[in-house]
């Protein structure tokens, strides 16, 4: 075993530990602070003060906030603001063409279906005579139907069920949504005659340019003051397979999403300085736009029709409403009184009709003030 020596140098006696100046031990550093790795030539240059060493000036750190742990992003640090996300729905529920045939298709099974009905009942014998004779038809050789003319009847009357049961009409603005078990099989806009897989489930939906008028809904100006606002919205369905699939009810989904964006959205009332009704309209397009695209809906226009004050404040608005119009206009009547009053007392004045004495002066313009104010307060 053997036993280690330490070795002190001058400059390091009489200094504590941790000191700038201490060779010997290292230095505890400073909480909170941070350290770098200076090279061993810089601790041994000839020119160096140890009384006084070289400060290195050292960037304050960065620290992030570590998931999974309580730490918290430095103070100097602003905090990210995630953007809410949007509801997605199922990615693979797109719309899409479902496989339809011509309707002249599914008519010609139908009556292949019929008449192979008919031929069968005159092969069992069940054809009345008269129908046989009308037909040119001879005497059937089999006295009663068997297996054979009874798996004739059910091609036969299957064929006509398919053909005649499959058959639609397309209108425009109209369209189909079929799903079978459950399982999104594609949208028909076809328009005219066409034939359905009659297995399917059809959903017919409106897929016209539609309006809908909006009951009195809540809302606030930028006050803070309960509203009362009618809005009109215009919208179509873009995507059937999610507006009909993708969400419960979307007539009811796109009315709350109006009813949400009214709630973040302050509306004016017409006459305001801050844009009135056409600036809420357009933050409200935007916002029940987006809010309604997942599902499948199409925004254009989110109008404020009527906006008027809820009823237990509308009294009080109205009141304050009246007091600041009249205020407003006694100011205007006042001004206007003014500026007659000097005008006229400025025309006797340049003709010699009012003399020097300031009390006479002060009684004509007293007396020219209420004879202004009494010709236009009263009515025209």
């Amino acid at each position: 075993m053997g036993t280690s020596t330490s070795h002190t140098t001058p400059e390091s006696e009489g200094q504590p530990e941790g000191a700038p100046g201490a060779v010997g031990r290292p230095g505890r550093p400073v909480p909170g602070g941070a350290t770098v790795e200076i090279p061993v030539h810089l601790l041994f240059r000839d020119d160096a003060d140890p009384l006084n060493p070289v400060k290195v000036p050292v960037e304050p750190a960065v620290v992030a906030r570590r998931r999974g742990t309580g730490e918290q992003p430095s103070p100097g640090q602003p905090v990210p603001v995630r953007r809410r996300q949007l509801p997605e729905v199922d990615p693979e529920l797109v719309e899409r063409p479902a496989r339809v045939l011509p309707g002249a298709v599914g008519a010609l099974a139908g009556v292949c279906g019929v008449t192979g009905t008919l031929v069968t009942s005159w092969w069992a014998g069940l054809l009345p005579p008269s129908v046989a004779e009308a037909l040119s038809l001879p005497a059937s050789l089999v006295a009663g139907p068997g297996p054979a003319q009874w798996a004739a009847y059910a091609g036969a009357w299957a064929l006509a069920m398919l053909g005649f049961g499959g058959l639609a009409r397309g209108r425009t603005g109209r369209a189909w949504v079929l799903d079978l078990s459950g399982g999104y099989r594609g949208t028909v806009r076809r328009t005219g005659l066409i034939w359905v897989n009659p297995l399917l489930r059809r959903r017919r939906v409106d897929v016209r340019l539609r309006h809908w008028r909006s009951e009195a809904m809540p809302a606030a100006d930028h006050d803070g003051m309960p509203l009362r606002v009618v809005v009109l919205v215009v919208w179509r369905m873009r995507d059937t397979a999610r507006a009909v699939l993708g969400v419960e009810d979307h007539e009811a989904y796109l009315r709350q999403c109006v009813e949400a964006a009214l709630a973040r959205v302050p509306v004016e009332p017409a006459g305001g300085t801050r844009g009135g009704v056409t600036a809420a309209g357009e933050a409200l397009t935007r916002l029940v736009a987006e809010e309604a695209a997942p599902v499948g809906v199409e925004v254009f226009s989110v109008r404020p029709l009527r906006v008027e004050y809820a009823p237990e404040v509308a009294d009080a608005v109205r009141r304050r409403r009246i007091t600041r119009l009249d205020a407003r206009q006694r100011a205007g009547l006042l001004d206007s009184v003014v500026d007659a009053v000097e005008d006229a007392m400025s025309r006797l004045t340049a003709r010699g009709l009012v003399g020097p004495d300031d009390d006479e002066r002060k009684a004509l313009v007293r007396d020219l003030t209420v004879a202004f104010c009494s010709g236009r307060g009263e009515p025209s």
